[in-house]
């Protein structure tokens, strides 16, 4: 059997296909999984038949839009992204994808897309009475997937024949499953309670917050098979949810972080490519960049862009080469560094070494950080951490963080303290707990660095360490040098962990740098409130409290050699 999704990856990954980076390192991604699949690493399979069943479901559509019909060919970016969505399975059979984000361009096919996806699965998934939704803050922006899917089967009379659609009531139903999909907007009340078998979520960048994506993604988790794909072409709007998702994203593809149920392809120009040059314009254009038509229409707005600048020049930005015109972060460290961070090695290698510790108090529910630092022989460090929650905020701070702290709990990297009614932090829990690792490594602690912030009877618990406590002055002042010291170790590949700490490779990838009036720096979280960056700044009061540490040595050996040449009159 032909296998059209893994011959398009090579392809692109050979450099025969041109693209952006992102969308080679989404192919990339599928070569990579191929070669470690169905391996206890990595519990997965692909199925190039269950691929190309949906690739060729596709081409048996017709496009009714226009002055004729003609039938659906693929490009081979969609093939790939359609074919890969479907193609790869867990062990019990079920797809291994259950959220699917695409970016790219405006009428670059994204919606035509979803209308495939939402009727295949309605009628022909195998699935029975299951709910589907195409949502989005206004109502006609959600039914614009609904109304591909109706074009697609009112203009096919053998698809036709699979489905009841209700314009009145914005539904389609499949007769041979019971499967019914549905149009949903927030301005209608769409709120928790739903089940969706298949939602598609129409530009992200239109959505002030994360409201909808929470309340059709919470109810998919009791389902074996679901899939919530969102489309989008990226705004300006960087402190946003659109924003928040779009930068996970890019972490899953450049490596940072983990997400193997996760599907992410984006098509967007390069840092450095001249939005004016037409050899880009295919980056983020992959559909009309391809053909004289659109191309010409690229030549238009691109011209009146660069003539009229404003508003004119970041619509052209945004919406054709789709990037995001404000780029406001000052980056802590870059995912490739931090994929270079991430080792083997855990806390058994450090048995006995002495260390530094780094505590972050949070403000009553939200999470708690403590970090340990050791060092090694050539100058680098290794950093290890671990944070708490109520368990009364867990719930909550799942769905307001898109953050998987229960399955991180499950992976012990948090501990969740309490029981549902309990919303704060049990300080004295986190002591003991520390003390506890402390003591079964036979950990050497030279220096507890703390933020003083809610801290006035924490310092007395934390003397059980038996080390000197250290004031971390939360300010760009204060951590300057311990701030720019941790970027440059990551950068220099001398900072390690356990790679399999997703909470603190999160963290760090959440962080960004603020500056003052004298351009000193600390770390600040990203735009949007909820992406936390507890276990970054306990591991920077660690590495504070190990510089202030070992420059009060070096002052005491300048005073005793001071003293010895006085002594012998030199």
């Amino acid at each position: 059997m032909r296998d059209r999704v893994t011959e398009y990856a090579q392809a692109v990954v050979g450099g025969k296909v041109p693209c952006g980076e992102l969308h080679m390192l989404a192919c990339k991604r599928h070569l990579d999984d191929l070669r470690r699949a169905d391996t206890d690493d990595f519990p997965y399979v692909w199925d190039p038949g269950a691929a190309a069943d949906v690739v060729d479901y596709a081409e048996t559509m017709t496009i009714v839009e226009g002055f004729e019909k003609r039938p659906v060919r693929l490009m081979g970016s969609q093939v790939f992204d359609i074919g890969c969505t479907f193609g790869w399975k867990n062990r019990n059979g079920y797809r291994r994808f259950r959220r699917r984000y695409k970016s790219v361009s405006r009428q670059q096919g994204k919606s035509f897309e979803n209308g495939i996806l939402g009727t295949y699965i309605a009628a022909f998934s195998g699935y029975r009475y299951g709910k589907l939704f195409t949502a989005a803050t206004k109502k006609r922006q959600a039914k614009i997937v609904w109304e591909e899917m109706k074009k697609f089967i009112e203009g096919d009379p053998d698809l036709s024949e699979w489905f009841e659609v209700k314009e009145y009531k914005s539904e389609i139903t499949a007769l041979n499953t019971n499967c019914v999909i549905k149009a949903l907007s927030k301005e209608e009340g769409l709120d928790d309670g739903f089940r969706p078998l298949f939602a598609s979520l129409d530009e992200l960048h239109q959505m002030k917050d994360n409201s909808i994506y929470q309340a059709l993604y919470r109810g998919t988790r009791n389902l074996d098979e679901t899939l919530v794909s969102m489309i989008t072409t990226r705004g300006k709007e960087v402190d946003s949810f659109a924003y928040e998702m779009d930068t996970f994203a890019c972490n899953i593809l450049r490596g940072g972080v983990t997400a193997e149920d996760f599907f992410v392809d984006i098509y967007a120009l390069d840092d450095g490519d001249d939005p004016f040059d037409e050899s880009v314009w295919v980056k983020s254009n992959p559909l009309s960049a391809t053909t004289e038509k659109g191309l010409e229409q690229l030549r238009t707005d691109a011209a009146t862009a660069k003539a009229m600048g404003g508003s004119e020049l970041r619509d052209f930005l945004t919406k054709c080469m789709n990037v995001w015109v404000t780029k406001t972060e000052d980056t802590f460290v870059a995912p490739e560094d931090w994929k270079g961070a991430k080792t083997t090695l855990t806390l058994d290698d450090f048995r006995g070494e002495r260390c530094w510790i780094g505590v972050d108090l949070s403000s009553g529910g939200d999470l708690t950080t403590y970090s340990i630092e050791f060092d090694d022989d050539e100058g680098g460090a290794y950093a290890y951490s671990h944070s708490f929650m109520p368990r009364g905020r867990m719930s909550e701070h799942i769905q307001t963080d898109v953050a998987p702290y229960d399955v991180w709990e499950q992976q012990g990297l948090i501990t969740v303290i309490g029981g549902e009614t309990d919303f704060r932090i049990d300080y004295k829990a986190v002591v003991r707990h520390l003390a506890d690792v402390v003591e079964e490594y036979g950990l050497k602690v030279q220096a507890v660095g703390y933020d003083p912030h809610n801290a006035e009877a924490f310092t007395e618990d934390l003397e059980v360490l038996g080390a000197p406590l250290i004031k971390v002055v939360q300010s760009a002042k204060n951590l300057n040098d311990a701030t720019v010291d941790v970027q440059l170790l990551v950068k220099s590949g001398k900072y390690s962990m356990d790679k399999r700490n997703e909470l603190m490779s999160w963290s760090f990838l959440n962080a960004q740098l603020v500056r003052n009036s004298f351009d000193e720096v600390k770390v600040d979280k990203k735009p949007g409130k909820t992406r936390r960056i507890d276990p970054v700044d306990a591991c920077i009061d660690a590495h504070y409290a190990r510089l202030v540490q070992r420059d009060s040595e070096v002052v005491d050996a300048d005073v005793e050699l001071r003293r010895y040449m006085e002594l012998m009159n030199w």
